[in-house]
């Protein structure tokens, strides 16, 4: 009996434990867009990185649009290192 609650307690640990953890990582992809926004209007970009920078807000700002906050994060992540930021 022991081994079968031990098994039902560590299933559930096992599929509750992504689910918590996908909600906690993301923050709102809109606000790192105001911080994008920001960052691009007090930089001073060559025609390259302006270029890159504008491609990745581009694919941020399409996942954001579709509720993928991770994703849409992760472009505006890659734009703000084209940056240096």
């Amino acid at each position: 009996m022991r081994r079968f609650a031990f098994a039902i307690a560590l299933g559930t640990f096992a599929v509750s434990a992504p689910v918590s953890s996908v909600f906690a990582a993301a923050a709102p992809c809109e606000d790192t867009l105001k911080t994008l926004r920001a960052a691009e209007a007090a930089a001073t970009l060559n025609a390259d990185d302006k270029a890159k920078v504008s491609a990745l807000e581009t694919k941020g700002i399409e996942r954001c649009n579709a509720d993928d906050d991770k994703r849409a994060d992760d472009f505006f992540a890659q734009a703000m290192k084209v940056m240096g930021k």
